[in-house]
């Protein structure tokens, strides 16, 4: 996710300079015809302009909120993630208890056991999500090696983890295998059974939030909205050199040029929007909100190896 407020042009020109260089031929060799070679009928009226210009820019409000909606719902879903699982730890460590001190030690580990797999479904449902539906962008080969199952290996034990790994799905596993611990302490008598009902809750909570994630990544937003703003994108800025050739000459150049990158920009920051868990610079910031999540409850059981908080790189995106 993109923090800073200005951003550095050299991430803009990556994505826009090779229609940023087809605006500026298209315009030179436009302003070459009508000056210098009086072809004068390459004019067209502004009228045109003007109104494709509205209804494009209508066409383009209503594709940017849907696609900020999106983003914005993955944003809470993640931020309910965050409040659930302090949820979880208080209700792991206050829930599950035992009168017999001889069961201290083995609850201690049991508990710490199940907020440590929290900590692992936290940072497998980060990988699973980022994982590409099918077809791999270079953005995701530049962060591919940040998002890798084995970071969730250090919140399991070895035959847990191998198992894990080798799971369709994963983060869902981890869920079940919560669910059978908590089966266990109950039979043991470390829960009480309205406490356990209370304790399921919690993790349907959890399956919920992912299932709401795997609507989003699932569900691309309409195709027709993509498509169609970059249609008409293309011919609004290819239209807009003739349309001012005749009144503004060689100015018609930077002009026209700064009016296409305008609408150029309005179409990118909804198509970048639109999905959120793309492993791309606007994902969600869920790497930062899985440390969060971490921080809180390893400082929660007392745990001597908190990690730092993530800190924006140099071109102030926060993954």
């Amino acid at each position: 996710m993109l923090v800073t407020r200005n951003l550095k042009w050299k991430l803009i020109l990556f994505y826009t300079w090779r229609n940023l260089l087809y605006y500026i031929l298209l315009a030179i060799a436009v302003f070459l015809l009508h000056d210098y070679y009086q072809i004068v009928n390459l004019s067209i009226p502004f009228s045109t302009i003007t109104a494709l210009s509205a209804a494009i820019a209508i066409f383009l409000g209503f594709k940017n909120n849907n696609a900020y909606d999106r983003w914005w719902e993955a944003r809470k879903i993640w931020g309910t993630l965050v409040n659930y699982s302090r949820v979880w730890e208080r209700e792991v460590r206050i829930l599950i208890t035992s009168s017999n001190p001889d069961d201290q030690k083995e609850l201690t580990a049991f508990r710490r056991k199940l907020v440590f797999r929290h900590i692992g479904f936290v940072n497998a449902l980060r990988v699973y999500l980022r994982k590409p539906n099918g077809f791999m962008n270079k953005e995701s080969e530049l962060f591919e090696e940040e998002n890798q199952y084995f970071e969730v290996k250090e919140y399991l034990d070895p035959k847990e983890y191998f198992t894990f790994y080798h799971k369709i799905n994963p983060p869902n596993y981890l869920i079940d295998q919560q669910g059978d611990d908590l089966k266990s302490a109950y039979e043991k008598g470390w829960i009480a059974e309205f406490h356990l009902v209370r304790l399921e809750e919690t993790l349907i909570e959890f399956n919920n939030i992912q299932g709401m994630c795997e609507r989003i990544k699932n569900t691309p937003f309409i195709r027709q909205y993509s498509y169609f703003s970059r249609v008409f994108v293309f011919i609004h800025a290819s239209l807009i050199p003739f349309a001012f050739v005749g009144d503004l000459h060689l100015a018609m150049i930077p002009i026209s040029v700064a009016i296409s990158f305008v609408f150029l920009a309005l179409d990118l920051i909804g198509e970048r929007t639109e999905d959120p868990f793309e492993n791309r610079l606007e994902d969600v910031s869920m790497s930062a909100l899985s440390t969060t999540i971490e921080r809180d409850l390893k400082e929660s059981l007392n745990e001597s190896l908190i990690p730092g908080k993530i800190k924006p790189n140099d071109d102030g995106v926060l993954m």
